[in-house]
């Protein structure tokens, strides 16, 4: 009767040291960043870099502990509600975007996901709305 009470009480020690030992191991969740952009890498890059550097002052470094999945329409606005779905099926954290019809099409395909923009025209609109859920950033200067 010893034994097995020696028995059970070493098992449940292992069990308790794997288990904080488990936990211990689980990688942090690496927040995920959509940034859709109706230009280019060639035309509109700066807007991306600034980002970029924004998040750094913030301590977060892209590819150590931010994703950011970038989205380019080359000008051809008809991808960015695309680009957007795609976004949301990867259920990346918040959605960045300096183009109206990127958030345009963020509103209509979620209410999860919260939503960045920079000096939206449609901002107005959204203000009044009881259920907004999306995050307006201004510039100035």
């Amino acid at each position: 009767m010893k034994k097995a009470r020696v028995v059970s009480i070493l098992f449940l020690a292992v069990l308790i040291a794997v288990a904080v030992t488990a936990e211990a191991q689980q990688p942090k969740k690496v927040p995920r960043i959509g940034f859709v952009d109706p230009g280019s890498p060639a035309t509109t890059g700066h807007r991306a870099q600034a980002f970029v550097q924004g998040l750094r002052d913030f301590g977060y470094v892209e590819g150590e502990n931010v994703v950011i999945e970038y989205r380019w329409a080359e000008g051809k606005l008809e991808r960015l509600s695309g680009f957007v779905a795609d976004l949301v099926r990867l259920r990346v954290d918040v959605i960045v975007s300096s183009a109206t019809p990127a958030i345009r099409a963020a509103k209509e395909q979620t209410t999860t996901i919260p939503l960045s923009w920079r000096e939206s025209p449609i901002q107005s609109e959204w203000d009044s709305s009881p259920a907004w859920h999306v995050q307006a950033e201004t510039s100035q200067g």
